[in-house]
């Protein structure tokens, strides 16, 4: 249902462009791990997968929980929250796993939170939480990482200048992309898997970020 909302919703905001690796497929059981720079990347992501037929269960933060209608569309889509910082937190892998195990998509943030800045520029993914390289080593599941550039544009800085950014999105039309990358068998050392899966991303991230013309993608 997300995915859907995000395809018709996402057009609205701004001018989204999709492009795939070569090596890119889709295969039942997959996680997909994607970089997160603003509250708005969840959509151009989700309409992202949409338009490739594929339908992911998400992991995001527990606050979103609380929002009232937002929580029904979570619940109903059986996503699933993240309570960091407490005793239920192990409990999201686990959930994670039996999607997985049942042949559905998992997609997680590798960040596990947004950027400080205040800035609507694009920057590579800040370090990864071992999140992603646990549900792998623990399902063996493949990873697909995920790069989206772009999203800044609709929504970052201030909580005044987000809600700007939101509203004048229509008017301006901002460009948009969301790259997939090529799957990865990620090593059993949680480290080491870690710091691939963060390579990957950020390898998918600054392929759609480069199609946006972004400086950050073409410096280093």
């Amino acid at each position: 249902m997300l995915g859907r909302i995000a395809a018709a919703a996402v057009p609205v905001l701004g001018r989204l462009g999709v492009s795939r690796d070569a090596s890119f497929r889709h295969e039942p059981g997959t996680v997909f791990v994607a970089n997160h720079t603003s509250l708005a990347d969840p959509g151009p992501v989700l309409a992202a997968l949409h338009r490739e037929g594929i339908r992911v269960t998400v992991m995001a933060t527990a606050g979103l929980w609380r929002v009232p209608v937002l929580r029904g569309l979570l619940e109903r889509g059986g996503h699933i929250p993240v309570h960091r910082g407490s005793a239920h937190a192990a409990g999201a892998l686990d959930a994670a796993a039996r999607v997985l195990a049942a042949g559905g998509d998992v997609l997680i943030y590798g960040e596990g939170r947004l950027p400080l800045r205040l800035d609507a520029a694009e920057a590579p993914p800040e370090e990864f939480r071992t999140g992603p390289a646990r549900l792998a080593a623990r399902t063996g599941a493949r990873v697909v990482p995920v790069g989206q550039a772009g999203a800044r544009r609709i929504s970052s800085g201030s909580g005044a200048k987000q809600v700007a950014g939101f509203l004048t999105a229509p008017v301006r039309q901002p460009r948009l992309h969301v790259h997939l990358g090529a799957p990865l068998d990620l090593p059993a050392d949680i480290g080491a898997a870690t710091a691939a899966a963060h390579r990957g991303v950020t390898a998918a991230w600054r392929t759609a970020a480069r199609r946006l013309g972004e400086p950050a993608a073409f410096a280093g």
